[in-house]
């Protein structure tokens, strides 16, 4: 029994050293991370505001010229529809007209042939 005491104390013992090491080994690590860093929390608090900035402004632009783009296009449908909707106001009437001249003409006939009967 002694053997077997042995090796489950050498086991406990060896994963202690395991464990030992993993947290030295993060310390060491987070405390060259900070050492080493290339700026300071500050700093880059400051990139961050100046780069969320710069992304508002381009946002901002892409979206005036999309804007400006679709009024555009607007314009240009609006024009091009007033124009076809002159266009078929003047065929309108001048279909108009030549209905009136025909049923004038229709009705001058009706006059003379009623006179001549």
């Amino acid at each position: 029994m002694g053997k077997n005491n042995e090796k489950h104390a050498h086991g406990i013992d060896s994963t202690k050293n395991v464990i030992i090491g993993l947290l030295i080994g993060g310390l060491a690590g987070a405390a060259a991370m900070l050492l080493l860093a290339p700026q300071s929390g500050e700093q880059t608090r400051a990139q961050i505001q100046l780069k969320s900035i710069q992304l508002r402004d381009r946002t901002t632009g892409i979206v005036k010229n999309a804007v400006a783009q679709v009024r555009s296009d607007t314009h240009e449908i609006t024009s091009g529809l007033r124009g076809k909707a002159g266009q078929l106001k003047q065929l309108g009437k001048a279909r108009l007209v030549e209905q009136m001249d025909r049923v004038s003409t229709a009705l001058d006939a009706g006059k003379a042939a009623v006179k001549a009967a």
